[in-house]
């Protein structure tokens, strides 16, 4: 699958909700409430990535998870990261 271009990406990331392009990766931070809603969520997202075989980098700080999407294997932020990114949105 091939990175986005410059101007696809940003039309792409325009469209979501809070994202953002940072370190050449999408990323997003979720406020879960307190530890066990971050575990939950990580736990939700875990078992999409395997569905698509599609994992993020993901961070955890006791209420807050980090989702960044991107496809180390093709070098940048692909459809696939896109569309990770909109099915993380609808889990939260």
């Amino acid at each position: 699958m091939a990175v986005l271009a410059n101007s696809e990406l940003k039309e792409q990331v325009e469209e979501l909700d809070g994202w953002e392009v940072r370190g050449g990766a999408l990323e997003k931070s979720f406020d879960r409430g307190d530890f066990d809603g971050s575990i939950a969520f990580v736990n939700t997202i875990a078992k999409a990535a395997n569905e698509a075989d599609h994992h993020p980098d993901i961070s955890v700080s006791w209420d807050t998870v980090t989702l960044r999407w991107v496809n180390h294997a093709e070098g940048g932020i692909t459809e696939k990261d896109i569309a990770m990114a909109r099915k993380s949105d609808e889990l939260a």
